[in-house]
């Protein structure tokens, strides 16, 4: 791996090998999501909990500080919308050049594996995956599943995360399983970071899934809604975070986020 691969890769994935990465890019398709209505007051005080910030040009540039710190995974593909055909018939929205302009640190893109659409977002991941090599950018796929939630199981995330492996991505974004994760993981050459598993009712399953995902195999998260649509998202981060870094277990985890609750409460 060269130098510039290589060291983006490290900005992404910390010396522990371990990675929390804050997606704020759910805009591009569906709007201004609860909570989510004015990014820069849910980014800024999640910031510096976070290894890595998944977030569109637009949203970067209006609601982020330049001076920011935090490595860029830019969303460079779209097109569609929740109010649209089909979420599957994405095309890419933002060029390399763009990316570089904006200091980017890793592109992301969707790829919709057994839909209509599978072949032109395979193709899409493909060319874009020839840019980033060109000029040492990082790819993360993500395998996503449109409105088919049913497709959340073992053997097709498996299928997915190893396809994108093989086009060429340096990372995989893909939906914790619960059952069977651990093939997901080993099926993939490249680190797997985990989207939002089934819905969960408490912080205390969201901190159980992580934690087992981890201990299959993922390298960290990729958690957006899970983080800051809770009532207290900065206690969250910080609790998903030492699961992620410090090996810390969902009780452990929950202890931290009900400790840090209580501060949230008292300020003003």
């Amino acid at each position: 791996m060269e130098w510039g691969m290589a060291n983006r890769m490290a900005q992404l994935i910390q010396s522990d090998g371990h990675a929390l990465f804050l997606p704020v890019d759910h805009g591009y398709f569906q709007g201004p999501t609860r909570r989510l209505e004015e990014p820069r007051k849910t980014i800024e005080p999640l910031l510096p909990c976070g290894d890595a910030l998944f977030i569109t040009r637009g949203v970067l540039r209006s609601s982020v500080d330049p001076d920011n710190t935090r490595p860029v995974i830019l969303r460079v593909s779209g097109g569609t919308s929740v109010v649209g055909k089909d979420l599957a018939n994405e095309g890419i929205t933002t060029s390399m050049e763009e990316a570089i302009r904006l200091n980017a640190s890793a592109v992301g893109i969707s790829i919709f594996v057994g839909s209509d659409y599978e072949k032109e977002s395979l193709l899409n991941l493909s060319k874009l995956v020839d840019e980033g090599e060109k000029y040492g950018i990082p790819v993360m796929a993500v395998t996503a599943v449109g409105k088919e939630l049913g497709k959340r199981d073992a053997r097709y995330l498996a299928l997915a995360s190893r396809i994108a492996a093989e086009l060429g991505a340096r990372v995989v974004k893909t939906y914790y399983c619960g059952e069977g994760f651990e093939k997901v993981v080993r099926g993939c050459p490249v680190p797997v970071v985990m989207a939002g598993g089934p819905r969960v009712n408490t912080e205390l399953e969201v901190f159980e899934f992580v934690f087992d995902g981890m201990q299959k195999g993922a390298v960290g998260v990729n958690l957006g809604r899970n983080i800051w649509q809770n009532d207290f998202p900065v206690a969250m981060i910080k609790a998903i975070r030492a699961i992620i870094h410090q090996n810390a277990t969902p009780k452990e985890a929950q202890e931290l986020y009900d400790s840090e609750k209580g501060k949230e409460q008292k300020k003003p």
